[in-house]
């Protein structure tokens, strides 16, 4: 007969949660802290854009060419980043983005005129577009499962606080005699990266990378400093030499390294080739499912406008009824402030709840306040003075909710995603790509806003932004499967069995696949 104590399983007692690995956790803040060069560039220029039409006697048109060409600019640096992060590696490519950006900010800074502004925004391109890539994908290849959505979305929350730091940077120069005070809004900028790029030499390099290399070893003991265990650390370690392509049972010294230089001296040469081939020209109906899905979604984080906001905020709230110069850039604080203060809730969340419901609660909030904005910009037109300004009021509240809710989903959790769909061979470059494509997406619309709210009105600008949204909810509900407690060797087969993965194959001879029920079960 049993006693009481037989009758209750001990695996019903509550487990404990995974404490984060401290390690880790070091490694992705470093990492991530790259990511405070593109929110500063972007807030900044929305309060050095009105000192600097003053000065240098420019007109909007070259305003918005000036303010959203970086996102252009940015993409070369992206796809640069790609080819040197498998060259060089993961660390150093950080290094040379956090270089590649302080020569930027310097000629910036000190530009004399509206020529060598562009080319500062070029070089400063280049070095947003290296550190955009290359943070979110070090950051998924060194955290450990368990915690590996709530450390890739520290590039986003450093983003942020680049952004708020920014509209600070703004406000405090503001009193500056007007040709001063652009200029050191810029050369401000040109501080973080030399302290990033000396961070940056005290991190491991990626343990993925290193096996790439065919240093096992390294890559061991890297993994064991940001694994949960020890056990996890051998398993993470056989997945990544599985993918890379070393056989079981070869040790990990010479022979190894061996391997791996043959396969790069035999295909080093076409293996880069052969990759953008995979990727763009013929990939397998997996991989076009996870580039529908990371592209798609990479895209409608920027369609939404919500770079036009932060760059363009002083006029948004002008628009709104706040006239002053000073007022417009100390409100503009305030939406760096719910950048940052509410992206939290998505870092938090995501190993919680998962990927998929704060991309849909996100998604389908930036549209309703997307809508609520548009609405109160349109009827300010048609309402007295009395009126007018409590709907203003309502523009404002609404503007920052939009904010708060691209912060606290959209935002972090899309770079997030797109870090761990992609198998190994194909991360950087598909990464990359991605990353090139969502400054394209920001670079149209922040080079383009102005240009359209003359044509269509302001209003009519975010009532486009909020059917962009409404659609981006339907796309992520249909196509976005849940990749939350999945290792990123086990995330890649949500989207189907790739070419170079282990196939059952019954009795018959067929493969089987288990695709639909897959994605289905996500759903």
């Amino acid at each position: 007969m049993s006693t009481g104590t037989d009758a209750v399983p001990a695996a019903v007692a509550p487990a404990k949660r995974q404490s984060i690995n401290k390690y880790a956790f070091a490694c992705a803040l470093l990492a991530s802290m790259n990511s405070v060069l593109l929110g500063y560039d972007i807030s900044v220029m929305s309060g050095a854009q009105l000192f600097m039409k003053e000065d240098l006697k420019i007109t909007d048109t070259q305003i918005e060419i000036l303010a959203g060409v970086i996102n252009i600019y940015s993409l070369f640096g992206s796809l640069a980043a790609g080819f040197t992060s498998d060259w060089l590696g993961r660390r150093y490519t950080m290094v040379l983005a956090a270089a590649i950006f302080f020569t930027g900010a310097l000629l910036m800074g000190l530009s004399p005129d509206y020529a060598m502004l562009m080319a500062g925004r070029f070089v400063a391109g280049i070095g947003v577009g290296f550190a955009l890539m290359i943070a979110p994908v070090y950051t998924a290849e060194v955290a450990p499962t368990s915690a590996r959505g709530f450390l890739t979305s520290f590039p986003e929350v450093f983003n942020n606080f680049g952004i708020l730091l920014g509209y600070v940077s703004n406000f405090a120069f503001a009193r500056l005699p007007v040709h001063l005070s652009w200029r050191a809004m810029f050369l401000v900028g040109a501080v973080p990266p030399v302290f990033l790029g000396v961070a940056v030499l005290a991190m491991p390099e990626s343990p993925r990378w290193l096996v790439m290399r065919g240093r096992i070893d390294d890559a061991r003991r890297v993994l064991q400093r940001t694994s949960d265990s020890p056990a996890e650390a051998e398993e993470r370690l056989a997945d990544i030499k599985k993918v890379v392509g070393i056989p079981e049972g070869v040790s990990d010294a010479d022979d190894v390294a061996a391997i791996v230089r043959d396969k790069k001296a035999g295909g080093a040469g076409e293996g880069s080739a052969a990759v953008w081939k995979e990727l763009l020209v013929n990939p397998s109906r997996p991989v076009r499912r996870m580039l529908v899905a990371g592209l798609g979604l990479m895209f409608i984080q920027q369609a939404t406008g919500v770079d036009c906001v932060v760059m363009y905020s002083p006029r948004v709230f002008q628009r709104a009824g706040i006239k002053s110069k000073t007022n417009s850039l100390g409100f503009s604080m305030a939406v760096g402030a719910c950048k940052t203060f509410f992206i939290p809730i998505s870092t938090l969340l995501l190993d919680r709840i998962g990927r998929r419901p704060l991309l849909l609660a996100s998604g389908g909030g930036m549209a309703v306040f997307l809508f609520t904005l548009a609405t109160s910009l349109h009827l300010m037109d048609r309402r007295p003075e009395g009126e007018a300004a409590a709907l203003g009021a309502v523009s404002i509240a609404a503007m920052l909710s939009f904010v708060a809710s691209f912060a606290s989903g959209l935002g972090p959790v899309a770079w997030v995603y797109c870090s761990e769909i992609y198998p190994l061979r194909l991360r950087a470059q598909a990464a990359a790509i991605g990353t090139g494509l969502n400054r394209i997406m920001s670079g149209a619309t922040t080079m383009s806003f102005l240009s359209l709210s003359d044509a269509i009105t302001i209003a009519g600008s975010f009532y486009l932004y909020a059917c962009v949204a409404a659609a981006g909810w339907v796309f992520m509900y249909f196509f976005l499967p849940e990749t939350m407690g999945k290792s990123l060797e086990d995330t890649v087969k949500l989207f189907g069995k790739d070419a170079d993965d282990d196939v059952d194959v019954g009795g018959d001879g067929r493969k089987k696949s288990s695709t639909s029920t897959e994605l289905s079960a996500q759903r």
